[in-house]
C-alpha cells in the first residue's frame, strides 16, 4: 500500500471515529421545567425523562426554572446553545397565550424548535358537592338573571382556568366575575369551601376531590366524554358549542437544533410516551398522554395560539 493511500485511509478512519464521538447525546442532556418542583408539569416530565434516559443512554438532568408565567424558564431555553443538550417544557401558556397577554415578551414562540407534544389536561366546569347548580344550563340560567353575581375562581390570572371561563362567558354569553388565585391549590380549595361559585378546575388537580364526591363536574371540556367521567357530559352535549379547552405541553428547543437531535429525540419521546409504564402513570394523575411529531406539535401550537388570541382580545386581557 503506497504512503498516500495509507493516509487517506489513515484520515479516513480518524474522521469516521470523530463523527462517532460526535454522535449526540454524548454527554448529559438538561431538561428545564418551568415550573416548582413537585407539580404536575414536574412530575411528567420527570416520568418522561426517566425513559428516555435508557433510550438515548445518557442522563437527563431535570432542572425547575419557574417564575414569570413561564417566561424565565422559556427564556433559558431560547437563549441555550442549539447544540441538543438543553432542551425543556413549553406548555399552553408559554406558547399558545402568552403572547397575546404581553405586550412584549423574552421570548419568541416561533423560535423555538418544536421536538414533540407531551401531555394535555382536561379542563372542567365544577363546582362542590352543596351547590344548588346540577347542571351548566343551571349556571347559565343564572348568570343571565344576575350578570356578575356568580364568581368563578381560577389559578391566576392568565391560567388555562381562566381562559376557559373566558371562553365560556363568550361561547355561553354570559357574565361571571374571575376571581384570581396564586396558584390552583388555593383556588381549589375557596370552591370547595364555598366562597366562589364555580371554577373551571384541571383533571389532575381535582381529580381526589373529584373522586371523594366533594366537587361536582358539570361537564368536560373536552370533544368527547372523559374514560374516567362516563356520566359527565361534553359541553357540547350540555349547550354549549364551540369550546375545546386544556391545559396542554410539549417539548421544545432553542432554534436550530440539528436536525439529527430532533428526529432523534422526537422519535424516542413518542415511543417513551407510549410505553405502558409512562402511559399509566400519566393516567394516573388525570392526565393524557400527547404524543405529537415535531411537525404536528408546531401545528397545533400555532392553531392553539390563533384560537386564544381571539379570546383574550375580547375579554381585553392584558398582564403587563
Amino acid at each position: 500500500m503506497s504512503k498516500t493511500i495509507k493516509t487517506l485511509v489513515a484520515a479516513s478512519l480518524l474522521g469516521a471515529a470523530s463523527l462517532a464521538h460526535a454522535a449526540w447525546p454524548d454527554r448529559a442532556v438538561q431538561w428545564v421545567i418551568p415550573y416548582p418542583a413537585g407539580g404536575g408539569s414536574d412530575v411528567i416530565g420527570r416520568v418522561v425523562a426517566s425513559s428516555l434516559e435508557k433510550q438515548l443512554g445518557q442522563t437527563i438532568v431535570v432542572e425547575n426554572k419557574p417564575g414569570a408565567a413561564t417566561i424565565i424558564g422559556a427564556t433559558y431555553i431560547q437563549n441555550a446553545k442549539p447544540d441538543g443538550y438543553v432542551v425543556g417544557t413549553a406548555d399552553s401558556g408559554t406558547l399558545a397565550f402568552n403572547p397575546s397577554l404581553y405586550a412584549s415578551l423574552q421570548y419568541d414562540p416561533d423560535q423555538f424548535t418544536y421536538i414533540g407534544g407531551l401531555a394535555r389536561f382536561p379542563l372542567m366546569l365544577a363546582v362542590n358537592e352543596s351547590s344548588p347548580f346540577k347542571t351548566v344550563q343551571d349556571v347559565i340560567a343564572a348568570a343571565r338573571e344576575n350578570p356578575d353575581k356568580l364568581t368563578s375562581a381560577s389559578a391566576g390570572a392568565g391560567s388555562p382556568h381562566h381562559l376557559a371561563l373566558e371562553m365560556f362567558k363568550q361561547r355561553a354569553d354570559v357574565k361571571i366575575t374571575h376571581v384570581p388565585y396564586k396558584g390552583a391549590a388555593p383556588a381549589l380549595q375557596d370552591l370547595l369551601g364555598g366562597q366562589v361559585s364555580i371554577g373551571f378546575v384541571d383533571s389532575a388537580a381535582g381529580a381526589a376531590n373529584i373522586k371523594a364526591g366533594k366537587l361536582r363536574v358539570l361537564a368536560v371540556a373536552t370533544p368527547e366524554r372523559l374514560a374516567t367521567l362516563p356520566d359527565v357530559p361534553t359541553m357540547a352535549e350540555a349547550g354549549v358549542q364551540n369550546f375545546t379547552a386544556y391545559a396542554w405541553q410539549g417539548l421544545v428547543g432553542p432554534a436550530d437544533l440539528p436536525a439529527q437531535v430532533v428526529d432523534k429525540l422526537g422519535a424516542d419521546l413518542q415511543t417513551a410516551l407510549k410505553a405502558p409504564e409512562v402511559d399509566e402513570k400519566i393516567r394516573a394523575m388525570g392526565v393524557e398522554p400527547m404524543p405529537m411529531s415535531a411537525s404536528d406539535f408546531k401545528a397545533y401550537a400555532q392553531a392553539q395560539q390563533k384560537e386564544w388570541a381571539e379570546v383574550i382580545k375580547k375579554a381585553d386581557i392584558k398582564l403587563d
